[in-house]
């Protein structure tokens, strides 16, 4: 069983940054797929981002492309996004999740970060 803590959310204005973490604990972390999703209120969760085990490779929502930057430390067991040129809609809860090679649904999820985004 793996758990995740996110951290790093707040409040922000227009155009500022904000860097989320996550940690990781009770599992080998390096062997999981790290996801970051959000949902916004009245929204459905949606994908912001993941990379891959080793690092080298992510992918992101196509509306966060350039603005944010997700990474890795498998030796402290930390998946992070850094978010810049922050927009209001970019407000909503946080959330990391892992993902097990090989397998195409999440397995864990963490309790989620507020983000909120002020005009």
């Amino acid at each position: 069983q793996v758990q995740l803590v996110e951290s790093g959310g707040g409040l922000v204005q227009a155009g500022g940054s904000l860097r989320l973490s996550c940690s990781a604990s009770g599992g080998t972390f390096s062997s999981y797929h790290m996801g970051w999703f959000r949902q916004a209120p009245g929204k459905e969760r949606e994908f912001v981002s993941v990379i891959n085990t080793n690092g080298e490779n992510t992918y992101y929502l196509q509306s966060v492309k350039g603005r944010f930057t997700i990474s890795r430390d498998n030796g402290k067991n930390t998946v992070y996004l850094q978010m810049n040129s922050l927009k209001p809609e970019d407000t909503a809860v946080y959330y990391c999740a892992a993902r097990r090679n090989g397998r195409a649904d999440y397995d864990f999820w963490g309790q989620g970060t507020q983000v909120t985004v002020s005009s």
